[in-house]
């Protein structure tokens, strides 16, 4: 196992976690969003979207004998394909013939939980961070 090793996992951590705060973020703020993105030439409501994270994947059979764990990394960013919310509103210019606009499936709630759960693991990552950083220049002032 390589001396910075804990380094680079808490690192790829906080990359991926970086990410979800940012995507979170993005949820949030368009979670009245009506006018998402033009499909077959009707605006479609923002649809709420999600990080993938896996563990890396190393493809040296020295990785796969020897169990190295080596951080994670971020799969892809997906769209949520949960129905959108039909909301009552005559007077809004989104509105159908029968009144109702279609709002976009993001719940605040669980974004706002999504939103502490990514900042604490960022957190905890970066006390990770530290505590390896610290023994790394423990170690050092030893062989002085």
């Amino acid at each position: 196992m390589s001396i910075f090793q804990s380094l680079s996992i808490s690192g790829s951590a906080l990359t991926a976690n970086r990410l979800k705060l940012d995507v979170v973020s993005s949820n949030i703020a368009n979670a009245n969003t009506t006018r998402g993105q033009m499909v077959d030439g009707e605006w479609v409501p923002y649809r709420r979207k999600m990080v993938e994270v896996t563990a890396n994947q190393n493809s040296s059979f020295d990785n796969y004998l020897e169990k190295e764990l080596s951080g994670i990394q971020v799969n892809k960013i997906v769209e949520d394909t949960s129905p959108f919310q039909a909301v009552y509103d005559p007077a809004n210019p989104d509105s159908n013939e029968q009144g109702y606009v279609m709002m976009p499936n993001v719940d605040v709630t669980k974004e706002m939980v999504d939103l502490m759960a990514a900042s604490r693991a960022y957190e905890a990552n970066v006390t990770a961070f530290n505590a390896g950083k610290s023994m790394l220049v423990k170690a050092l002032e030893i062989g002085r």
